[in-house]
């Protein structure tokens, strides 16, 4: 009797393997294909990242800065962190351009940015490190270095976290 109840529990083991049928699997992609689309996918997330700086950039350079703030994350969660500096808040954050780069006096120059990485975390986040550089009418050239936390929102890629350092 013992026998028997343990042929009946194995029973479905071995049926598959006698009639030459497998359970249903779904179809595995080869491995090739999986490291090709897994390639389109990052390089379509990272143009998406690149983007949003391109756009940041042009903002930038043609003195619009509410369009360059399109690029944060518009949230009081917002950060941005210069220097010894931390502003929270997407509002603050504009406030302190505003006064750096828009008040009497100031004036925003040409940006530019080189050597970006960019670390895919995520299909929605990422690391983003670079330079930085401004060149101003007097020809001076402020310049220094910027990680950013970006993440993938329904609006687009957006800057959540900014730590950007310079001279």
């Amino acid at each position: 009797m013992r026998t028997q109840f343990l042929a009946l529990l194995l029973l479905p083991l071995f049926l598959p393997a006698q009639t030459g049928s497998r359970p249903a699997t779904p179809q595995a992609q080869p491995l090739a294909e999986q490291q090709e689309t897994t390639e389109e996918m990052r390089a379509d997330l990272e143009e998406g990242i690149k983007h949003m700086l391109v756009s940041q950039i042009e903002a930038w350079n043609h003195g619009k800065l509410e369009a360059f703030m399109q690029g944060y994350w518009r949230s009081p969660d917002l950060t941005f962190f210069s220097g010894t500096s931390v502003t929270k808040g997407w509002e603050p954050t504009l406030l302190r351009y505003r006064q750096r780069y828009q008040s009497e006096g100031k004036e925003m120059g040409k940006l530019a940015f080189q050597d970006l990485v960019i670390d895919l975390q995520s299909r929605r986040a990422a690391v983003v490190t670079g330079k930085w550089q401004l060149t101003m009418s007097d020809g001076k050239q402020p310049h220094g270095l910027f990680t950013l936390i970006v993440k993938r929102m329904p609006l687009g890629w957006k800057i959540v976290h900014d730590h950007t350092s310079g001279e």
